[in-house]
């Protein structure tokens, strides 16, 4: 994995957790940080798309639905 350099600004109790984080789990905080946003980029990403499969689903099945719920 290539790393490249950025900066950005963060709360200093946030940033102050993150660093006993990172010393208790014997981590760097780039790598805390780099699993932290790529998690939260996961799980953002995977929303919509849930969302969308479930609007298909409801609207494919939207007759069997209304006779289910009678």
């Amino acid at each position: 994995m290539k790393l490249k350099k950025f900066a950005t600004q963060i709360d200093e109790t946030v940033l102050r957790d993150l660093k006993r984080f990172a010393a208790a789990s014997d981590r760097s905080i780039s790598g805390v940080v780099t699993e932290a946003v790529a998690q939260y980029l996961q799980r953002v990403q995977v929303r919509p798309a849930f969302g969308s499969a479930m609007e298909e689903v409801l609207k494919d099945h939207s007759e069997l639905l209304k006779r289910l719920a009678k």
